[in-house]
């Protein structure tokens, strides 16, 4: 194999690798974007719980404060695992 045919070789196979990658990156930049618009949806869904729980009163309002910390925990995991994603 000539040098000139291991050059073509080498960047046929670099241009490959390149256009995979460049895929890839789209398909996770919409992964994330997907998911950012999940968390959106449960982080209004959680600021409503939290809104609840701050103005019930009696014993309700401790399991209205409790569902809001739940949901409030899952959701700083799911944020915390797609900043992690973006680093």
């Amino acid at each position: 194999m000539t040098l000139k045919d291991e050059l073509k070789r080498v960047t046929d196979m670099a241009a490959q690798y390149r256009d995979e990658a460049k895929v890839r990156l789209h398909l996770a930049r919409q992964d994330a974007k997907d998911e950012w618009d999940d968390l959106e949806k449960h982080w209004e869904t959680y600021r409503q719980k939290l809104d609840a729980a701050a103005h019930e009163a009696g014993e309700g309002s401790q399991d209205a404060r409790r569902s809001a910390k739940e949901l409030g925990e899952k959701l700083k995991e799911r944020y915390d695992r797609l900043r992690k994603r973006l680093q």
